[in-house]
């Protein structure tokens, strides 16, 4: 079977991926320069720099989870489980994998309670069980870093290649090339404005994918269209697993067990990723929940929106003389490479479809590339740097190393997706056993922050045994099913989901059985007072501008005071603005466990219930009932989707707007008034 030709030219894949990139490093140093300069927070403070000076608002901080959670797996893998398992795909990728972000909010929550000034939760790790345990953790978060970020470079690449022609191996060493140059520049903080721009683009690539799929296409133009042409396809390409064959029912026992995995794979994933607790670390105290329950609710959207769009309709159009590889059906392997949305995207919309798809793929990317770059360079600065090279570095040198850091990763999720690409493992086998490889230190790591008395030898030997449980059952159960161990074999569903079945359970009852034996009853005020003297680098660190010198509450009489004092005479101040008028972070009456209680329960009740409507009350009654969709019910699951991305569009873009508004008028003011100084 022969691949199908490139839809755009090689200059468009090195435009985009080369353009792009640079064109937001660009961005970034202009929206640097206006950072340290008219407001009190400085990229070169260690603290900014890292942790975004702990003071992101929920609806910036829920836009910068919709992108952090937004791979290329998101677009690519979802619209794959669409093109095999029907309806049932879309449904479980995102309640999958949406159930994570929802229990993490409990994690963030207790986070600001227990451990409220912590860089990384690696520290907490170290805190509570010493080096030893520390090494162990540090090795599994490292892992699950490598792990994404090669995914994400090689599902984009592979995209990229397919679309333009472009060399493999070029896209996978350009696409970090940009994200590394803007994320220097501009530190966390910059990861989540550029976080707000790539999903702003997302959203509006999604809903112009959509409207055109069922509003004005003249191969669907409708949702009951569509549902003629999944019907008569299911005629010719039965589904197997489903009932009767139907892409349009919930019963399917295949996409089951792919929610299973994604369920287990993604908890690996969000609570081993720094990227996610370092957003519960940069989020104001008060709002972290909120952030994660908005942000969880909004990114279900995205997989749901995309392949209930694109990978229905690669299904639909197989047979359309427009379809690439017509009058062949795409290959196994174009399949799980995650090209069904390409073909899809290229069959309805010629080239435009296939730029829309290829600047969303690469929003997609480098959104998540940059979380995974900054998450990387704090690890390697501040539990190995600071930790046993350093300890009392400086806040300038810790910013060098970071820099330093952020270069060595980018090269390094680079080459492990080389290595996969060249040994034959694509984006599909890699999402599927990334989860039995880390699923071990799910349990451990999220009761270190909430268990008081999980020991050492608990969280040590449950990470471990998992580990060994999951790869066990995961080669066993290939090599009997299928009598062999190779790529292929250990690939498929029921292989993995044993995999990560072993590791994520082993991994629970082995750390609660030997901490129950030996509990360690630990005092989380000694986590509490972890970076005590952090918080304060902002009001200590020294300012290259006065234009960077916080401002303290209290009356204008009191402010033209401080100013009077800072400014040294002859040299007036420039309208330096903080944020909604906020000054130093006050620990106690922000980080006091009795002001977040109401804020746990919360996050308990809404995480808990949410994951039941999602995962139970909605797909277990139409999985049990083997219900298959009619044209009434199809045209409204198609309307929900198109309902739910409005939705994630008002939570992602609207309301980061809304919250700052006071701030865009103050640092418009205040920018206004400097010109005028200097005129």
């Amino acid at each position: 079977m022969s691949t199908p030709g490139p839809v755009l030219s090689q200059g468009v894949g090195y435009g985009v991926v080369v353009g792009v990139g640079f064109f937001f490093a660009f961005v970034m140093v202009g929206i640097s320069y206006l950072q340290n300069r008219y407001t009190r927070f400085s990229t070169k403070t260690s603290e900014e720099f890292n942790t975004a000076s702990r003071s992101i608002k929920p609806g910036l901080i829920a836009s910068g989870i919709v992108s952090a959670w937004t791979w290329a797996a998101t677009l690519l893998q979802s619209a794959t489980v669409a093109y095999t398992y029907g309806v049932a795909g879309p449904f479980w990728y995102a309640a999958g994998a949406t159930v994570q972000i929802l229990m993490f909010s409990v994690l963030a929550c207790k986070t600001k309670m227990n451990a409220p000034r912590v860089h990384t939760f690696l520290e907490i790790i170290k805190v509570r069980y010493g080096t030893v345990a520390h090494i162990i953790f540090l090795f599994f978060g490292l892992l699950t870093n490598i792990l994404v970020g090669s995914q994400l470079l090689l599902g984009g690449s592979a995209v990229v290649t397919s679309l333009t022609g472009m060399n493999v191996y070029a896209a996978i060493f350009l696409i970090p090339l940009g994200v590394c140059t803007y994320v220097i520049l501009g530190g966390l903080r910059s990861t989540f404005l550029c976080d707000y721009s790539h999903t702003l683009i997302l959203m509006v690539i999604i809903l112009y994918f959509m409207f055109h799929a069922y509003a004005t296409s003249d191969l669907i133009g409708s949702p009951a269209r569509m549902f003629d042409l999944l019907r008569e396809a299911a005629i010719k390409r039965p589904v197997e697993g489903n009932e009767g064959g139907s892409y349009m029912t919930l019963k399917s026992n295949l996409a089951l067990i792919f929610g299973i995995i994604q369920l287990c794979s993604g908890s690996g994933t969000v609570f081993l990723d720094q990227a996610y607790w370092q957003r519960a670390i940069a989020s104001k105290p008060q709002t972290a929940v909120r952030a994660y329950i908005m942000g969880g609710l909004a990114w279900f959207a995205i997989p749901f929106g995309f392949s209930t769009t694109l990978g229905l309709a690669a299904v639909a159009l197989t047979d359309n003389p427009r379809f690439p590889t017509y009058p062949n059906v795409p290959s196994s392997s174009e399949i799980s490479a995650g090209l069904a949305a390409a073909y899809s995207a290229a069959t309805l919309l010629g080239s435009s479809g296939a730029v829309a798809l290829l600047i969303v793929l690469f929003m997609a990317v480098t959104s998540c590339a940059s979380a995974e770059l900054i998450a990387v360079s704090s690890l390697l600065t501040f539990d190995i740097y600071k930790t046993y090279i350093k300890p009392s570095a400086s806040p300038s040198s810790l910013i060098f190393v970071s820099h330093v850091c952020i270069c060595i990763f980018g090269i390094t999720m680079a080459v492990f997706a080389c290595i996969w690409n060249a040994i034959g493992i694509d984006l599909g086998w890699l999402f599927l056993v990334m989860g039995l490889l880390i699923g071990g230190a799910v349990f451990p790591v999220a009761f270190a922050i909430t268990w008081d008395k999980q020991s050492t030898a608990g969280a040590i030997s449950g990470a471990l045994v998992g580990l060994c449980a999951g790869l066990t059952a995961w080669l066993i159960t290939a090599k009997t099913y299928f009598g062999e161990i190779s790529i292929a074999s250990t690939g498929t569903e029921y292989a993995t989901l044993a995999g990560n079945l072993a590791a994520i359970m082993t991994g629970l009852i082995v750390t609660v059985v030997v901490s129950l034996i030996k509990p360690q009853h630990f005092d989380w005020e000694i986590t509490r007072s972890i970076n005590s003297a952090a918080l304060e680098d902002l009001a200590v660190e020294p300012k290259a501008e006065p234009a960077t010198e916080v401002q303290p509450r209290g009356s204008e009489d009191e402010k033209e005071k401080y100013d009077t004092a800072a400014t040294p005479p002859n040299e007036p101040s420039s309208g330096t603005i903080t944020p909604d008028n906020e000054a130093q972070i006050d620990p106690d009456a922000d980080y006091s466990p009795a002001s977040l209680r109401g804020a746990f329960v919360l996050a308990c009740v809404s995480s808990f219930v949410l994951t039941f409507i999602m995962d139970f009350l909605i797909p277990i009654p139409m999985f049990l009932s083997h219900y298959i969709f009619s044209k009434g019910f199809f045209t409204a699951w198609i309307i929900i989707s198109f309902m739910w991305v409005f939705a994630s569009t008002a939570i992602s873009v609207i309301l980061p707007l809304f919250e700052s508004r006071s701030f865009f008028m103050e640092f418009y003011r205040s920018v206004r008034a400097d010109m005028g100084k200097k005129k």
